[in-house]
């Protein structure tokens, strides 16, 4: 984070009742969920997948590998098109992997310079996968980061050809 002026773009997505955040250049597509065939002997954290136009694609609950507790749904008259849950489909290293979210929220600019370091612990996800937090009105944005989230070595176990 060399350039503290230089802006970075965030596709914001709440997962719990937290506000994250992941690098825009990263994200393929956003997805409205669809039915997930579960995969034998997969990772505890790792739904299933999908197939999307033809392509398939493992799904991730992160609701799962970070321990997080879904988000309390709206009840009906508060609900809107933006409740939502749906996926995120990332593209790590040239291999797409969808994480399942609650409720997308928009794409921000953020100031480099406003990135902070994370806390030692945050909502059950260990700081190796957080590249940093940002002050928003009255919450938090923690950025993610997919890189350390999805390593080779882990690439390999969700994907068998990575």
């Amino acid at each position: 984070m060399a350039d503290e002026n230089m802006q970075y773009q965030l596709v914001t997505f709440q997962l719990g009742e937290e506000l994250y955040g992941v690098d825009i250049m990263d994200v393929k597509e956003i997805v409205k969920v669809q039915a997930v065939r579960p995969i034998p002997n997969a990772p505890y954290y790792v739904e299933g997948i999908i197939n999307l136009r033809s392509e398939i694609i493992p799904i991730i609950n992160l609701h799962k590998r970070f321990h997080i507790q879904k988000r309390v749904k709206p009840s009906e008259d508060e609900l809107d098109d933006e409740d939502e849950g749906g996926f995120i489909i990332l593209d790590i290293e040239g291999n797409k992997i969808g994480i399942i979210i609650d409720r997308i929220a928009r794409v921000v600019q953020i100031e480099k310079g406003n990135i902070k370091p994370p806390p030692q612990m945050l909502s059950g996800i260990g700081t190796e996968y957080i590249e940093g937090v940002v002050r928003q009105e009255n919450t938090y944005l923690i950025i993610l980061d997919t890189r350390k989230m999805f390593n080779a070595n882990e690439l390999q176990k969700i994907i068998p050809s990575a």
